[in-house]
């Protein structure tokens, strides 16, 4: 009989301040209000033997529930990496491939890994509309180019981006130069003197799956090497 009576004077409580909520029309008071019923709503379920908590839904979709897909989720790491990793950070080479004194051929005059190479200066691959390298046996690849580049260096290497056939030209070019981008800072931060490190964009130009599904733009989205030895 006691909980009953005291449910009643709760209950009848919460609709007398919502409604001299209402008609003050003070938005921060009637949000109190809300956010104190909130908590009200919460002891009545506990007592009533409804472990469960409530909260305030933003918009109709939160009525969804959980998505079960997997995801990896943004840090504040995450996003640090991005800021650090900006372009504007890290100064392009001196000097372009073919330019006068720079003792560099043109692009043209770079060539794929060579047998012995190829296990170094392997292919990253990249997510759907992402240039962040998040995969740990990739971030061991890149840390394996650069510990090789610091001990050879006569070598120079071209990373060229690439992306699937969706989206525009245009986006895809840009997006296959922020992939190309990224692989060269993280050489740079691995050690790699940023003179002997140069990208380009391809964008979906230059695909080597040429199916139109998931599995082909998973072999497309990508960072290749190019070599010179001087």
């Amino acid at each position: 009989m006691k909980r009953i009576v005291m449910l009643f004077v709760i209950c009848t409580s919460c609709f007398f301040l919502s409604t001299s909520c209402k008609k003050s029309g003070s938005p921060s008071t009637w949000d109190k209000v809300k956010t104190a019923g909130r908590h009200m709503n919460r002891g009545i379920d506990h007592m009533c033997g409804k472990p469960y908590d409530s909260c305030q839904l933003a918009s109709d979709d939160e009525f969804l529930g959980p998505v079960n897909e997997e995801y990896i989720p943004l840090s504040d790491e995450d996003l640090k990496m991005q800021y650090q990793l900006s372009d504007a950070a890290y100064p392009q080479p001196k000097f372009s491939p073919g330019e006068n004194g720079s003792g560099i051929p043109n692009l043209q005059n770079f060539q794929a890994p060579s047998a012995q190479l190829s296990s170094v200066f392997q292919t990253i691959h990249f997510e759907t509309d992402d240039h962040i390298i998040r995969n740990r046996h990739d971030v061991a690849l890149i840390q394996r180019m650069a510990n090789f580049l610091k001990k050879h260096s006569n070598v120079y290497v071209c990373i060229d981006g690439h992306c699937d056939e969706r989206a525009t030209a245009a986006y895809n070019m840009a997006l296959g130069t922020r992939r190309s981008n990224q692989v060269r800072v993280l050489l740079i931060k691995n050690g790699v003197d940023f003179n002997r490190i140069y990208t380009v964009s391809y964008g979906k130009e230059k695909p080597i799956a040429l199916g139109h599904g998931d599995e082909a733009w998973k072999e497309n989205r990508r960072a290749e090497f190019k070599i010179y030895e001087k």
